[in-house]
């Protein structure tokens, strides 16, 4: 998406020609791929690690961190490398992402037009902040020590990256689409109209009234 936006403010003639179908399929293949592949290299390291501290978590799903917590053994080292490799890799993907937003930035205070400019950056600073909260939560996370690791800690840090960017993420894109929030603004106008023309009766009404009424 960073990229998507880069060429479209940056370079808006050779936008057809960098992100044809061809260049989306490749993106959107990569990023599965690597998804995929870093998940199961992830579940297969975990389930071969031996728990002698029971199996339960103080957690609401099953995080790598606070299973590497039930370990006995070595073993866990190993899963502990590959978070500090998944992590830098991640890293290295939010600074390509920074690095496409600061050409995007001096592309956007080069507009004339105050609009266009807020247009610009409303559009482009709640995807980098979304991105951003993921990031930074996920790899404190996985990477902070354990003598600052506490239940209430770990559910709050957990909630931001695994909840958070996923619910707003919606949020933020559609309502940026004038077409949706004309529907939703024309679906909200017509519930509010059908709860006017609700009759709203008292229970402690006679009988006959509410036929009246009805």
């Amino acid at each position: 998406m960073a990229y998507d936006r880069y060429v479209a403010i940056c370079q808006p003639l050779h936008y057809g020609t960098l992100l044809g179908s061809r260049a989306c399929v490749h993106m959107a293949a990569a990023a599965w791929g690597s998804g995929f592949l870093n998940a199961v290299l992830h579940t297969a390291n975990t389930f071969s690690i031996p728990l002698c501290q029971g199996n339960a978590l103080d957690q609401f799903f099953c995080d790598i961190p606070q299973i590497l917590k039930l370990s006995c053994s070595d073993a866990y080292l190993r899963e502990v490398g590959l978070l500090i490799l998944s992590c830098f890799l991640a890293f290295g993907c939010f600074v390509f992402i920074v690095l496409s937003y600061v050409q995007i930035f001096r592309a956007v205070l080069r507009i004339p037009s105050e609009q266009g400019r807020h247009k610009a950056f409303s559009m482009c600073l709640p995807h980098l902040a979304v991105v951003s909260l993921l990031v930074s939560t996920g790899m404190f996370a996985y990477l902070k020590p354990p003598s600052i690791s506490s239940p209430s800690l770990d559910l709050v840090v957990a909630v931001l990256y695994s909840v958070v960017p996923p619910s707003v993420n919606p949020l933020i894109y559609s309502m940026r689409n004038q077409e949706i929030i004309d529907a939703l603004w024309k679906l909200f106008e017509y519930n509010l109209l059908q709860i006017k023309k609700t009759p709203i009766i008292p229970p402690g009404l006679p009988l006959y009234f509410r036929k009246s009424q009805e």
